[in-house]
């Protein structure tokens, strides 16, 4: 079926019920879409394979805009496959020969470890969609990159303009800074080809797009940023009321990998019990994932679990629905992150809706240190040494027991420039742009 609406492919890997990283920048993006008054098209992953591998937030699908159509195209994460009934023979006697084969083969199809297998149906997906409801524009989003291969070949066959999200990068290593593969290599020449023919390419923080701004200079014109937010529909800032919970309680929400410095942050607090008094009665309340699968992490869950004597308390994930009664409980928000100066956080945004003072446990040199530059209840460290984030909890610790109510609005008022909506509306209408010069 066709209609005079532009039509939008919007192809994202991780859409929900997923809870991948950047689900929650792909269900915007697509809901945004779908108010800009374009038809929309979400190509993403079946359901299976988020419920079989990672988990899901099941909440995340009543979020999604009912005038969205949702395609999704089966992804056979055979690498993490726990059934040993579902192995070939040769998988099961010589399991490395046989990951290495696999790998080999995935990156024939396209230079990306495990995911490489997904193209052949996506471009399959995408070219039956266009022959029965011309497509407009395209937007892609990584990771994974071979998410990009539909709008290359729609562009390249069709002359359908494509937008390139790249969020965080391919080719930069966001936490060590290094470059990860030659423009030579098949992985280089696959990024220029991305590149060279979309209309925009969008990086989360200003760090990571410079980066690929002097790479590639070609497209310099090109790369835009486009930060993450804070969304309306799960989180509404309202200005605390004076006083604080008791126990005086720090919260943090997010997946936590091994990046994370959380045995430094769990060493800190166990300093803080003994030397600060305002600490003395405290609590941490941790949500989320450990690690990035379905199940936990056995390191990160031995580490929180030794830590729960000092108050350190290990919640569990939170449902996207519920964020706002999460952060409710608590009086300090806790922003711990990896390493990198190229490393960024969604998480930031809501922490800055709530009006609550935010300790970042983190390298200062990371990107999230600029956008939180202006935030007036901010307490960053140092360094990640132990004594230095005792130090700094102590002090937010005290400054939200004497915190007032304008303080806290003018921490809301700092943030309403990060709202989602208010960040994707000049992408949206570039994308607007971009279809009515094509038509």
């Amino acid at each position: 079926m066709t209609t005079s609406t532009p039509h939008v492919l919007y192809v994202a890997w991780g859409f929900p019920p997923a809870r991948t990283g950047g689900v929650y920048r792909a269900l915007a993006t697509a809901n945004a879409l779908a108010h800009q008054g374009f038809q929309v098209t979400v190509l993403t992953a079946d359901e299976e394979c988020w419920r079989k591998y990672t988990g899901t937030d099941d909440s995340l699908l009543d979020q999604v805009d009912a005038r969205i159509e949702i395609l999704r195209v089966s992804f056979d994460w055979q690498v993490l496959n726990p059934n040993l009934y579902e192995y070939s023979w040769w998988r099961v006697k010589f399991p490395r020969l046989w990951n290495k084969a696999h790998q080999r083969r995935t990156r024939r199809i396209f230079p990306e470890n495990s995911y490489g297998v997904w193209r052949p149906l996506i471009e399959k997906a995408a070219l039956e969609l266009h022959r029965k409801n011309p497509i407009s524009a395209v937007i892609s989003t990584a990771n994974p990159n071979v998410s990009f291969t539909p709008a290359v070949l729609l562009h390249e066959q069709y002359g359908v303009p494509y937008f390139v999200d790249h969020r965080d990068a391919w080719s930069l290593d966001v936490f060590d800074g290094k470059t990860l593969f030659s423009p030579e290599s098949k992985e280089g020449k696959w990024e220029k080809r991305i590149f060279d023919g979309a209309e925009q390419i969008w990086f989360v923080n200003e760090p990571i797009a410079n980066w690929h701004r002097k790479h590639y200079p070609q497209v310099a014109h090109k790369i835009q940023v486009v930060t993450n937010g804070w969304d309306p529909a799960f989180i509404t800032p309202a200005v605390p009321n004076s006083g604080v919970h008791s126990p005086l309680t720090f919260g943090y929400l997010g997946t936590i990998s091994g990046k994370v410095p959380i045995k430094e942050f769990v060493e800190a607090w166990k300093i803080t019990k003994s030397q600060f008094p305002a600490m003395s009665e405290s609590v941490a309340q941790i949500h989320g994932y450990l690690g990035f699968y379905g199940v936990a992490n056995a390191a990160l869950t031995n580490t929180l679990g030794r830590a729960s004597e000092f108050g350190v308390k290990y919640k569990g994930p939170v449902n996207k629905t519920q964020i706002a009664k999460t952060y409710e409980q608590w009086d300090i928000c806790l922003l711990i992150l990896g390493t990198g100066r190229y490393v960024t956080s969604g998480k930031v945004f809501e922490y800055m809706a709530t009006g609550k003072p935010i300790v970042s446990v983190h390298d200062p040199e990371n990107a999230v240190t600029d956008i939180l530059k202006g935030y007036p209840l901010w307490f960053p460290v140092k360094s990640l040494d132990p004594e230095e984030i005792a130090r700094v909890l102590d002090r937010a610790a005290q400054a939200a027991q004497q915190a007032t109510s304008d303080q806290h609005q003018m921490c809301i008022d700092y943030a309403h420039q990060f709202r989602r909506d208010v960040v994707l509306n000049l992408a949206m209408q570039q994308v607007s742009k971009a279809v009515n010069s094509h038509q």
